[in-house]
């Protein structure tokens, strides 16, 4: 599986991710502003509530902005087996029975990718999957509690 691949996909998801909600929060700003949003009574909201939704969605884009720049200047590199998991690690775990795939990012969690028929999921540090994983190697096996249990996770390779 190759990193710089992976990385592209995932700037291009960001890059969609950003321009969805800034198109929202222009609108949601136009209709906050629009002469048809001034309030008929002093109960009417409808203006203020378009401006916190805009407010929030352009809040949203300037968060994934910023997972677009972390993902895109990390720096790439290989691991070898006996290598401690760090941020750009590509990790092939087991978890009851599964396996999943992860890619140890400073920010962006949540992400996903499709590559070669595996789906690759972004995790940070501060994730829990994250801080379990962080400084271990293939062949550890770790705990780690999600969704109010604990799970043993098995660390199959890293790349």
């Amino acid at each position: 599986m190759n990193k710089g691949d992976l990385v592209k996909q995932l700037k291009a998801e960001l890059e969609r991710e950003i321009e969805v909600l800034e198109r929202a929060a222009r609108s949601a700003r136009e209709a906050a502003t629009h002469e048809e949003s001034r309030p008929e009574n002093d109960k009417d909201t409808r203006a203020v509530e378009a401006a916190y939704l805009a407010g929030a969605q352009a809040d949203r884009a300037r968060e994934l902005g910023r997972a677009l720049n972390a993902i895109e200047f990390l720096p790439l590199r290989g691991f070898r087996e006996e290598d401690p998991i760090a941020s750009a690690a590509l990790i092939e775990v087991e978890v009851d029975g599964k396996r999943f795939h992860y890619f140890l990012a400073p920010q962006g969690g949540g992400l996903r990718a499709e590559m070669e028929g595996v789906t690759v999921q972004v995790i940070t540090p501060q994730s829990p999957m994250g801080k379990a994983l962080l400084g271990k190697s293939v062949g550890d096996v770790v705990e780690v509690r999600t969704e109010g249990r604990a799970r043993e996770v098995e660390i199959l390779a890293v790349r």
